[in-house]
């Protein structure tokens, strides 16, 4: 594979694109680059126009992802290695996956020289890509808790899933689980500072419990039937097509309980009154998919109250996000940090946590 590696928006020239390009058609030639638009966040998100002379063969809007060229996401990004995992999904799981995703044109990622993510834009071909701060209707909601099931029933329980993806339990995990716990604390009093009375003042004591002691609680989630999860599924890492869901954003992809991923999307895509009137439903509707697709023996009973402990996790992510900055649309940040609260007290969700000292 030619290299492809670029570290700035300014780097995506003429010759980089052909070279992205030389790795699918030797034939086709690059004409311009202009790019479209630039976001940073979690990481350095472009959308560019390459103009070539085949565009029937390969699409002409891409969609680039860098490592963040804000401190505060880099510094948090860097060092477990997230975009490197996303690059790592593309090239070894997607293709496999029982899930819908952008096409994918390139990835390459190099320890200590950073990674590229090239994926064709969803815009460019009729996709409508998600806001985090979108409210999604039952409807909906029902199509991505079945693409949710499909995917995770492909990888559920395998045996040899530490075997096939070693990167996904190895070092760099770890790392980032340790550092989840050591500022677990300063950045949890920090984001329920910043987050005022969307945070009702009674849930304060119980989230700095638990940050306090997340280690155990995170201990306690993970020990259930695995399979590959998502694990950061709310409304702006979707996409729409012909009113069909796929999924963007795999950096945070891990081995999990498929559950996890279903308690992250309803408290973060849903209206809390929708999720109340229909978090039930859902749950059953996942229950049945998976069933459709071979996944036998699930105790509906034990299911909810796994979802109810996994919605500590969307809850601590959105304030963390606020805590650190940058990382989201602040005012989506807000919405989100509303919405995962009212989650977290309608069905005490801590107290699904078993005690700890």
């Amino acid at each position: 594979m030619q290299n492809i590696l670029v570290r700035h928006p300014n780097d995506l020239t003429i010759d980089w694109a052909q070279r992205v390009v030389n790795n699918h058609y030797a034939h086709i030639v690059v004409s311009s680059v202009t790019i479209i638009s630039v976001d940073i966040g979690t990481t350095t998100r472009i959308r560019v126009k390459v103009k070539h002379n085949q565009p029937t063969l390969l699409p002409e809007q891409w969609f680039v992802k860098l490592p963040s060229l804000a401190w505060q996401a880099r510094l948090i990004t860097a060092l477990p290695r997230l975009l490197h995992t996303e690059v790592r999904f593309y090239n070894e799981v997607a293709r496999s996956a029982s899930v819908t995703v952008p096409d994918f044109l390139a990835a390459q990622s190099r320890f200590g020289r950073g990674a590229t993510l090239v994926l064709s834009d969803v815009s460019g071909w009729g996709g409508l890509p998600g806001c985090a701060g979108d409210a999604l209707t039952f409807s909906q909601a029902t199509q991505v808790v079945e693409e949710l099931a499909r995917f995770h029933a492909c990888f559920w329980k395998k045996e040899n899933l530490n075997h096939t993806y070693p990167w996904l339990a190895g070092p760099v995990r770890r790392l980032e689980d340790f550092l989840g716990t050591v500022m677990a604390v300063p950045l949890m009093k920090r984001g329920l500072h910043k987050a005022g009375d969307l945070v009702p003042s009674k849930l304060h004591a119980r989230a700095i419990h638990y940050a306090r002691h997340r280690r155990q609680a995170m201990r306690f989630l993970t020990n259930a039937p695995q399979t590959l999860t998502h694990h950061d599924c709310h409304p702006g890492n979707l996409f729409w097509h012909q009113s069909q869901p796929g999924l963007l954003d795999w950096q945070l992809v891990r081995f999990g309980e498929g559950i996890s991923d279903i308690a992250y999307f309803l408290s973060t895509a849903l209206e809390p009154e929708t999720r109340r009137c229909h978090e039930v439903g859902l749950i059953a509707i996942y229950t049945q998919c998976l069933e459709n697709n071979g996944i036998e023996d699930i105790d509906a009973t034990i299911l909810l109250q796994r979802y109810r402990a996994h919605l500590v996790y969307p809850f601590e992510a959105m304030l963390i996000t606020l805590a650190i900055g940058g990382m989201m649309n602040l005012k989506s940040n807000h919405e989100l940090i509303r919405r995962t609260a009212a989650a977290i007290e309608d069905l005490d969700a801590f107290s699904a946590i078993p005690p700890i000292n």
